[in-house]
């Protein structure tokens, strides 16, 4: 039994997929100028009046349905009250003790993690601060108002790494549902961590850490077992474990105190006069899950089962929602799956990573994927001409038949043309063949080499190695 044990809890904010924001019409694009996509109600500005986004609902009532919880048929939005530069009403509009979704849980690894409620509520806007000379802060609020999801987990999350595996299941199944793009680079998905360490012979739970500024999940694994290392020090030298928010320094690796910690009632929530409780029948929340479609571990589970796939090439193809549409589509024009997913794997993929690019942007299309590895199946071309047509495919979304039979790309299968390479390159490298006959097989790969080398990389390379070994056993 450990001396020592960790409990984690996960609040975990998603920025929602929808045009307009949470509670006005202005647009909810990414990258714009600063201060351009506001209103007088994302502003806050007097007299101006919220109007729920219906889509905001939908969205969240469907991460509801996916992460098995206990959908409310009535919520309540309310004013949660506290003053930041970047939050233009001092209070933000958000759900407390009616939210829409309590009593879930995700599955990670075999062991149920409880999420105790999913609320929806508006995002702040964003400082942008003078790192020069760090005397001036600017505001832009184009982010202010944006639709939030905020999901919360009860604190059942045992170790940093396990609320790393946490995050990374509910990423997956949140971007599959289409709820979120889940981009952390641009604040979609977001996640503080509350992270408390007691000693195991004790019943009473340790002082609570909250840890924000964590752009990764590997930063929030970083982050806690820092903050766990840190706690238990301190309670070995009998030093009284503070109750704080504490940020992650990615450069240092290491967290900084910022604040002590505020309670529930420092906000004083109370029901948002302007708009009222929400109730959805049963029968609307029934349509709901209908829509969730298949999710990612039930999808795994029927590559492995249907395409006869190993658990490592389904978690990889199943991995992204666009993988996994890619790979079926493909497997439509050529059924060929092990195959169609090896070439996803090993070089679609690592294309996709160099080129900094989704799978649905490249002009690599599913279609164009199954051609060539009906080609290299059939033996029309090589195996390293397909890979050498894909690369050129990618960027310019040329039909790879046109392009096998412009260039002249068909491989040589031919056993007459084969042998008579065959003979030239053994009566121009003797050295060679005595080398291999003498017992050097490291040989063989060089006179293969040239072989191809006189084909123009054409020649059927199995049939190379099977017809050159025929030639070399004969007289020894």
């Amino acid at each position: 039994m450990k001396e020592y044990q960790t409990i984690i809890g996960l609040e975990v904010h998603v920025e929602l997929l929808t045009y307009s924001k949470m509670f006005c019409g202005c647009s909810t694009k990414f990258g714009s100028e600063p201060n351009t996509q506001v209103c007088p109600v994302c502003l806050g500005l007097p007299g101006a009046l919220p109007v729920v986004n219906e889509k905001a609902i939908w969205l969240g009532l469907k991460t509801a349905a996916a992460l098995n919880c206990k959908i409310n048929n009535e919520f309540v939005f309310v004013r949660k009250s506290y003053f930041y530069p970047d939050l233009p009403k001092n209070f933000q509009i958000s759900q407390y003790l009616d939210p829409i979704a309590v009593e879930g849980y995700l599955d990670v690894s075999g062991k149920k993690i409880g999420i105790a409620r999913i609320h929806l509520e508006e995002d702040t806007g964003k400082l942008i601060h003078d790192e020069k000379t760090g005397m001036w802060s600017w505001i832009d609020f184009n982010r202010s108002g944006i639709p939030l999801m905020e999901i919360v987990t009860k604190p059942e999350i045992s170790s940093p790494e396990e609320a790393e595996k946490f995050l990374e299941k509910l990423k997956r199944i949140i971007s599959y549902i289409g709820v979120s793009d889940c981009n952390m680079e641009e604040g979609s998905l977001r996640c503080d961590a509350n992270i408390s360490v007691k000693k195991s012979s004790e019943n009473k739970l340790g002082t609570k850490i909250e840890v924000k500024n964590m752009n990764s999940f590997k930063a929030v694994r970083r982050a806690l077992a820092f903050e766990e290392k840190r706690i238990i020090e301190t309670i070995k030298k009998g030093i009284p474990v503070v109750q704080e928010t504490r940020l992650w320094d990615e450069e240092l690796q290491i967290t900084k105190g910022m604040r002590t910690k505020e309670e529930a009632h420092d906000y004083r929530y109370f029901p948002e006069p302007d708009l009222l409780p929400f109730n959805v029948s049963d029968d609307f929340i029934n349509k709901v899950r209908s829509e969730i479609g298949e999710l990612p571990d039930d999808r795994e589970q029927r590559f492995q089962r249907e395409y006869n796939l190993s658990a490592y090439d389904a978690g990889v193809l199943t991995s992204e929602k666009l993988i996994a549409d890619y790979f079926e589509n493909a497997l439509s024009y050529c059924k060929k799956p092990k195959q169609i997913a090896n070439w996803i794997q090993t070089e679609l993929l690592g294309l996709l990573k160099e080129n900094h690019c989704s799978i649905n942007e490249c002009k690599l299309t599913p279609e164009f994927l199954a051609k060539i590895v009906s080609m290299v199946e059939q033996g029309t071309i090589s195996n390293n001409t397909g890979k050498t047509i894909l690369r050129e495919i990618f960027s310019n979304g040329r039909d790879p038949e046109a392009l096998v039979k412009e260039r002249n790309l068909i491989q040589i299968s031919d056993g007459d043309k084969i042998e008579k390479f065959i003979q030239e390159v053994i009566l121009q490298y003797p050295q060679a063949v005595n080398d291999y006959r003498s017992g050097k097989t490291q040989a063989i790969g060089f006179l293969i080499g040239q072989i191809m080398k006189k084909s123009n990389n054409k020649a059927n390379p199995g049939m190379v190695r099977k017809l050159l070994l025929e030639k070399l056993s004969e007289n020894t």
